[in-house]
């Protein structure tokens, strides 16, 4: 299978340029007025529905998921440098059970979150949970497998690697249906950084904006930037000179980020539609209190 162009993206990212894979990919979103279902292949492996008035987010998961990355048989360095970046890349691109698709894609290092994220957000109920969206959106993570006790014989192997700073890194996906993050791989090894008191070290696989639309937004940035500077210039004042350093640092910032923002998560429609979502919901004995 042909590699992704490669795009530099420091520090500790890379960004992956998919072409060739127009369809929906084995990993997908399927979504219809309100209700989302995540597929890999043709098991349906999560269910989701969203509460009116978009308040949150019910979500039901069910057995049989499968990680796009082959199993781990010995700890990776938890300094994941290029190197791992781009054999976690190499495992993605050539997945048979991955979310890749036609687009840029963001792989990145991140070795913190808000306290939140994986001590209150971090969804250990299985197999229903609710995303709150209120008081300013969510932002955890949700496991896509039973997450395994403490002291099972597989967590504990890797509690002695996150003791040693040796443990391998999770894989997470940022979804923005969701406002917060899918759980690929390592549902153990979180467990493990966890148990001993310590984030789980994580990879983020995240789509990009496509080349046009962040040039698009590129150019309007630039066409706002130079009107505030030249409205700046035709009224001097005392203190001119050390606020256009000010903007110009606040768009350069915006300008080195933008091609590397969060894209939303893409989605097919639903065969069937709300019918079929609603079918299925009711043979897994999913319910929404909004029912």
């Amino acid at each position: 299978m042909a590699r992704a162009r490669r795009e530099e993206r420091p520090p500790g990212g890379l960004v992956l340029d998919i072409r060739g894979r127009p369809g929906p990919p084995p990993l997908r979103f399927e979504a219809a007025d309100g209700r989302m279902l995540l597929r890999q292949g043709e098991r349906p492996v999560l269910l989701g529905r969203v509460e009116p008035p978009r308040e949150g987010l019910f979500v039901h998961r069910l057995d049989g998921y499968r990680s796009p990355l082959p199993p781990l048989r010995s700890a990776l360095t938890r300094d994941p440098g290029r190197g791992l970046l781009d054999q976690y890349a190499r495992w993605l691109e050539d997945s048979a059970h991955g979310p890749l698709h036609d687009s840029r894609w963001l792989l990145s290092e991140a070795r913190s979150f808000p306290p939140y994220v994986w001590h209150h957000d971090f969804a250990r109920g299985w197999p229903g949970i609710h995303l709150d969206w209120c008081g300013g959106g969510w932002q955890g993570v949700v496991p896509l497998r039973r997450l395994s006790p403490p002291d099972a014989p597989r967590v504990r192997a890797y509690r002695k690697h996150a003791r040693d700073g040796t443990l391998a890194p999770v894989l997470l996906w940022w979804v923005s249906s969701f406002d917060g993050w899918l759980l690929l791989d390592g549902h153990d090894r979180a467990v493990a950084a966890l148990a001993e008191g310590r984030d789980p070290v994580c990879l983020v696989l995240s789509r990009a904006p496509d080349d046009e639309a962040w040039r698009r937004t590129a150019d309007e940035v630039t066409a706002s930037h130079e009107r505030r500077v030249a409205d700046l210039a035709d009224r001097p004042r005392p203190w001119a000179d050390r606020q256009r350093a000010t903007m110009e640092r606040a768009y350069g910032d915006v300008m080195a980020w933008l091609p590397y923002e969060h894209a939303p998560t893409r989605s097919w429609p639903l065969p069937g539609g709300p019918a079929a979502w609603d079918e299925l919901a009711a043979r897994v004995m999913f319910e929404c209190r909004s029912d």
